[in-house]
């Protein structure tokens, strides 16, 4: 292989990566592409089946042998394509020397990582050497960081003003009959085990990241009760524990302190319809909590995480028809001024209470596997088409700092699995 692919997806035989491939047929059309892992007859058998779900000839797809354990076989593809899309995770454990050998490389590389441990050491360790190799590095660019992230980047092109806070609300449904089986696979379930575990390292991490504290902004948007109803989206509500806030405010840090622009509040929740399935939620969160602090609980979850999850997690993962059935909604409600009201600096303070709101919906389908992987393979795309709308010199970026000025979002919008962004109230 003499010329270098346009993407390379490693990790392709896993559950994420393989329907990375299927979804690749469609996203990353009119470019080339390959496929990398360490056993080839498992690459060809996954290029086989994804080939025959799309009804598409995949047998011409390039294969890399790529093995984690083997350094000098990431070093080299990472030498074989412009940008790598990283499907080989927990990244806590296998996402460093992916990184390395990208910027090394120069690779740009994305990834969907929800571990705030791992991105924000990346951001530590490896930004300052991405920007000297015009390299970005981006993760969290899946379900469900990129609704909220890109959300609010959506928001504020149209606000026509000044946003204070977003709150966010997450739902997911099913359409048709009910689902019975997974919704996540076991390897989501194993990076929030040990994502919980070292929480603690947070805090050590970001005062070494950032130096100085952001000022604080006023109103300051307080976080609401554990257990509550919310008229927004008439249910019950509960904080989101994913990766969602730290996220955006990574970008909102960013977009502070290279652009001057007044940093974004945000606060995540995610939505039942009853009580009782947000008490029953809140409990096996409660005992997940407790249990991925000791070593001993950390091996209960991972031996049985069906008991744990009350089926909603498994090895095998969701079936392909459990996951089509799958629907999200995450509503989005913005608080903030008019542009009559604007300031001259973002660190003034509004005399006045925020006058205006905005109401935006993001919803998709197939959240975990569909909306994911396509979202994966267009900020990939996005960085090599579109890489001059991007922060001028590479880094290691969150989605909303790097896409901000793009059309990620439009891009989304296009595919089968991509994510709709609509305005449902402008007041």
């Amino acid at each position: 292989m003499s010329e270098k692919l346009d993407v390379i997806i490693f990790g392709a035989t896993g559950f994420t990566g393989k329907y990375t491939v299927y979804e690749a047929v469609t996203v990353l059309e009119n470019l080339r592409w390959g496929v990398a892992g360490r056993n080839r007859s498992k690459l060809e058998e996954v290029l086989k089946d994804m080939g025959l779900k799309a009804n598409k000839n995949l047998s011409n797809i390039p294969i890399i042998i790529a093995d984690i354990e083997d350094e000098a076989s990431i070093a080299n593809m990472a030498r074989k394509c412009r940008i790598l899309v990283n499907c080989c995770g927990p990244y806590r454990f296998y996402g460093e020397q992916v990184v390395r050998a990208c910027i090394e490389a120069g690779t740009h590389h994305v990834d969907v990582s929800g571990e705030p441990q791992y991105m924000e050491t990346m951001q530590l360790k490896y930004n300052e050497q991405a920007k000297e190799k015009n390299v970005y590095v981006v993760s969290a660019c899946g379900f469900d960081s990129i609704p909220a992230d890109m959300g609010i980047i959506f928001i504020e092109k149209n606000f026509d003003g000044v946003v204070n806070s977003v709150e966010t609300y997450l739902q997911c449904s099913t359409k048709g009959e009910t689902s019975g089986g997974a919704s996540i696979h076991y390897g989501t379930w194993e990076s929030a085990v040990y994502g919980l575990a070292h929480a603690n390292e947070l805090r050590g991490i970001r005062s070494k990241l950032y130096s100085n504290k952001l000022p604080k902004f006023y109103p300051i948007l307080k976080t609401r009760p554990t257990l509550f109803h919310s008229e927004i989206v008439n249910g019950i509500c509960l904080p989101f524990p994913g990766s969602d806030r730290s996220v955006v405010m990574r970008s909102q840090r960013f977009l502070y302190e290279a652009e001057n622009k007044r940093p974004v509040q945000m606060h995540a929740y995610v939505a039942f319809k009853s009580w009782v399935t947000a008490m029953l939620v809140a409990i096996i969160g409660v005992t997940f909590g407790i249990l991925a602090k000791f070593a001993f609980g950390r091996r209960l979850l991972l031996k049985y995480p069906k008991f744990f999850s009350l089926g909603f997690i498994s090895h095998e993962g969701p079936t392909e028809s459990d996951m089509e059935r799958l629907l999200f909604e995450m509503t989005m409600k913005a608080v903030g001024w008019s542009n009559s009201e604007r300031l001259s600096e973002p660190t003034d303070q509004f005399k006045d209470p925020p006058s205006k709101t905005l109401m935006v919906k993001v919803s998709g389908s197939n959240p975990g596997y569909g909306a994911t992987c396509v979202a994966l393979l267009c900020t990939a795309k996005i960085i090599l088409k579109e890489h001059e709308k991007m922060p001028s010199t590479g880094g290691v970026f969150s989605p909303g700092a790097a896409f901000a000025k793009t059309s990620l979002i439009s891009e989304l919008e296009k595919h089968e699995h991509g994510m709709k962004f609509e305005i449902l109230a402008n007041k």
